[in-house]
């Protein structure tokens, strides 16, 4: 797939806020696919260093990038999910051993790893830059027409997992965002009543 993006503006470049109907449609519209229904082909090398770069445009007070990217795929992938299940395995726990299979089945993830600062910046708020990291990644994948889904699951927070993943000190994994081609199409769930979750504040 060629999916064509701007290329990256230089620094101090003006980029006027006009508005982007289309983008609206697609948020309108957006449904993660089930990691279990994505198949080849998924993103290519130059598609996914695409994808990152459109991650990382994110609010990220300080400029600090509190975040990096570990890409999982091919035999690298492979390894990993079989260390994961060794261990699970080897505390005879087979629900961790099934839940494997998000990470098994699609052909590309990247685990999003919240990698905090020592700055003035508050920790919660390099936490935060991390997720909409996550959010980006996720949405720019569907909208250059894969299927794709966010996860944690076990594996995100076990700290013997983390460790085989190769995260130290305070990082974590802000998700596992795995991307292929969606087998079929998924459908609406039910949303939330916005309404019933606003307030106006009047003092």
């Amino acid at each position: 797939m060629t999916h064509p993006v701007p290329p990256a503006p230089p620094f101090g470049a003006p980029l006027p806020l006009t508005p982007a109907p289309a983008v609206l449609d697609f948020l309108a519209l957006r449904r993660s696919a089930s990691a279990m229904k994505l198949a080849e082909p998924g993103p290519n090398a130059a598609e996914l260093e695409t994808l990152l770069r459109l991650a990382a445009r994110v609010p990220d007070h300080g400029k600090l990038s509190p975040w990096r990217f570990v890409i999982l795929e091919g035999e690298g992938k492979a390894q990993l999910a079989g260390r994961l299940e060794a261990l699970a395995r080897s505390r005879g726990d087979q629900v961790a051993t099934a839940k494997l299979g998000k990470l098994k089945i699609p052909p590309v993830g990247v685990a999003v790893i919240s990698s905090p600062k020592e700055a003035s910046i508050p920790e919660w708020e390099q936490l935060l830059s991390a997720g909409a990291v996550c959010t980006n990644l996720l949405n720019a994948a569907l909208a250059m027409g894969y299927g794709a889904n966010w996860i944690t699951d076990w594996y995100a927070y076990d700290a013997e997992a983390m460790q085989i993943l190769g995260l130290s000190g305070r990082e974590r994994v802000a998700g596992f965002v795995f991307m292929g081609t969606s087998s079929e199409a998924p459908l609406e769930r039910e949303r939330p009543n916005v309404a019933a979750l606003t307030s106006r504040w009047e003092g």
